[in-house]
């Protein structure tokens, strides 16, 4: 321990503000700019990513075996240089802050100079680098590896990227691979989709506003490793729970409906009624004719003929 502090002292920096920056790096993934917002004492971004820089140098130096192993480490090879960075900043700051006269004035001296370089070169290099203009994959056909494919730098990716063809997160993990270099919020964004690949549109309008009820939003601010992980697994159990609370809706519907006694039944059918032929019904319908008659025997008829009138009537 004492031959590791050897290498990290510094007069400029403590050890408690230098574990405090590490601590920092750590809980919002290298966001300097984020980190140097929340250090507790003033310090500019360029003087954090100096620190943090130089410490991981000398630890990586310190715990190798020999120079050479280390020798072509990006950390060793190319450090991490304050005054480089800080014109960068102050150049791209001239640039930003032009006006569109300078814009256009600087643009119309590069097309001059385009002008110039072009009629300095021979005709026939010319002619070789306006056929290599019209075919851009010639070039890097003739450059590649034998035994192995390139596609043209306008070629499209891959279908297996589009999230529609995404059935899980493996998947979209080998297709993130393709890319080499992608936003994390991208990578997220994936993997979301993928995840509701299938649930239906209601359903992930629900998650979505489960989340803001929750007061969770729907990207992450500070999108570390950790948090687009919790994010994506939160999304995972609130889609879990919609699909609980659906079946259980389901169960008690059909519970309900078997109570009431309408499980099973046709629908329309008549309740204790019992088929009764029309030739009974007819029969019955004599019968009750003849009762009437039966019981009211001073009642006229009405198919009953009138009587012929005698001499003694009148």
């Amino acid at each position: 321990m004492r031959s590791m502090t050897r290498y990290l002292t510094d007069p400029m920096w403590t050890k408690e503000e230098t574990d405090q920056l590490f601590d920092l790096c750590e809980r919002f993934d290298l966001r300097f700019v984020v980190i140097a917002d929340r250090f507790p004492s003033s310090r500019t971004v360029e003087e954090l990513k100096d620190r943090y820089y130089s410490v991981s140098r000398a630890i990586l130096i310190a715990r190798a075996p020999s120079s050479g192993d280390v020798a072509a480490h990006p950390l060793v090879k190319e450090p991490y240089n304050v005054s480089q960075e800080m014109e960068r900043k102050r150049a791209l700051s001239m640039v930003l802050s032009q006006t569109r006269q300078q814009e256009r004035r600087d643009e119309e001296v590069l097309v001059e100079a385009k002008r110039i370089a072009e009629s300095r070169i021979p005709p026939k290099v010319a002619e070789e680098s306006q056929l290599v203009a019209s075919n851009p994959g010639a070039e890097a056909t003739e450059r590649a590896i034998p035994g192995e494919t390139v596609s043209p730098p306008n070629a499209q990716l891959p279908s297996m990227v589009t999230p529609t063809a995404l059935p899980d997160n493996a998947s979209t993990l080998a297709s993130l691979r393709m890319l080499r270099v992608y936003l994390r919020t991208y990578a997220l964004e994936q993997m979301v989709q993928a995840a509701n690949a299938s649930a239906g549109l209601r359903t992930i309008k629900r998650v979505e506003q489960t989340l803001q009820d929750l007061g969770v939003n729907l990207k992450p601010r500070v999108p570390t490793k950790a948090v687009c992980a919790e994010h994506l697994e939160l999304r995972r159990e609130i889609l879990t729970w919609l699909n609980l609370q659906k079946q259980v809706q389901y169960k008690e519907a059909e519970g309900s409906s078997f109570r009431d006694g309408s499980y099973g039944e046709t629908p329309g059918t008549p309740k204790d009624r019992t088929f009764v032929p029309d030739s009974i019904n007819f029969g019955a319908e004599r019968v009750g004719k003849k009762d009437q008659k039966r019981k009211a025997p001073g009642a006229p008829s009405a198919h009953k003929r009138p009587r012929k009138l005698k001499a003694s009537d009148l």
